[in-house]
């Protein structure tokens, strides 16, 4: 509080702001200790120590701490050692560690390990053991990695920062129509680069794509604005409260404008692990599908013709989501299951009025 800083150094205040607000600031072990204190002096010792569990020695303990020092007595103290044992690895093979790992830029501690054991016999050291070395590491303050340089434009060198992503969480659950999987697929003909974008309701299994010239992700921050304006036209989607989310590997099309879009927007964006395409195992699955029963038979169409490629993708994707039933719904098309199971989306598929 502002007091603290007004009336410090003031003899008494220290004691008068204990019994002021004491109680308020004490953690809540500190508080469960005052109760049972309080219990054992209304109660007495048999009915404390059947309520909560605990000996008598550390019933009078508390009583003890709290009589000399009140609430703030109670509080849990370090359980760290006094003395903590100090490591009885020779500095030499710690200085070994960090050489090596500056030669052979963030090594492993499995290789450390049979790089070191000639070394060690060499100089007469004790080998340490394969999680010693990976001890030594993490213990390190910079864990001994070695971040590489980059030269930006005007020839600065700039250590390269590591991007912290949101990682899809385990058993991730949505609202239907709340979260979308998107993936891109590639299509190569005579040096030419087409890519479809797609996106998969998990939910529902309700799909979207759409044929784009190039991956930038100026087009994909486009499809999905679109995407976002045709579900809040059409669809209860509460994006105030951050429930609307985006799933989608680590591609290049779907940073900058794309990340952009979202931050703006105030939506998440979950981002799957490098080389784990069953965390999108939805849209994997429908990219298949979409490949084996439209794209193989108008791929050439997607190279001559992109506009007219994505008139017939529409098309097949109205039958798809409103006639095509699915196994993993019980034989029933995506919008037919999200009519019956969940006709609080007030879902206006319909309607092309808006």
């Amino acid at each position: 509080m502002q007091t603290d800083y007004l009336f410090h150094g003031v003899r008494g205040f220290e004691r008068f702001a204990y019994y002021c607000y004491g109680y308020d600031m004490a953690s809540k072990e500190a508080e469960r200790r005052y109760k049972i204190v309080f219990f054992y002096e209304k109660y007495g010792l048999d009915a404390t120590l059947e309520a909560f569990e605990i000996s008598k020695r550390t019933v009078y303990r508390y009583r003890s701490l709290f009589k000399k020092g009140g609430i703030r007595a109670l509080e849990p103290k370090s359980k760290a050692p006094k003395h903590p044992r100090e490591s009885a690895v020779a500095k030499e093979i710690v200085e070994e560690i960090r050489r090596l790992r500056g030669e052979y830029p963030n090594i492993g501690k499995a290789k450390l390990y049979h790089i070191l054991k000639p070394w060690c016999k060499e100089n007469n050291l004790d080998m340490i053991s394969e999680s010693t070395i990976g001890r030594i590491i993490a213990k390190d303050k910079d864990k001994m990695r070695i971040t590489p340089l980059r030269i930006d434009r005007n020839g600065k060198a700039k250590p390269k920062k590591r991007k912290f992503k949101k990682r899809k969480p385990k058993n991730l659950k949505s609202k239907p129509m709340h979260l979308w999987a998107v993936d891109t697929i590639q299509k190569v003909s005579n040096g030419i680069r087409r890519y479809i974008m797609t996106l998969v309701d998990p939910h529902s299994r309700i799909a979207f794509a759409v044929a784009l010239p190039s991956k930038h992700s100026k087009h994909t921050a486009k499809v999905l604005e679109a995407l976002i304006d045709g579900l809040t036209g059409n669809i209860e989607v509460n994006l105030s409260h951050r429930e609307f989310s985006i799933l989608s590997d680590n591609g290049s099309e779907f940073m900058k404008e794309f990340e952009q879009l979202l931050q703006n927007k105030g939506l998440t964006h979950y981002w799957t692990y490098p080389r784990s395409p069953k965390m999108n195992a939805h849209n994997e699955r429908f990219n298949r599908t979409l490949q084996e029963q439209f794209i193989d038979f108008y791929e050439d169409l997607l190279f001559t013709d992109i506009d007219l490629f994505n008139e017939y993708l529409a098309d097949w994707l109205i039958k798809y989501n409103t006639i095509i039933p699915h196994h993993s719904l019980n034989m029933k098309s995506p919008v037919q299951y999200l009519v019956e199971n969940h006709s609080e989306c007030h879902m206006l598929w319909t309607n092309t009025s808006t």
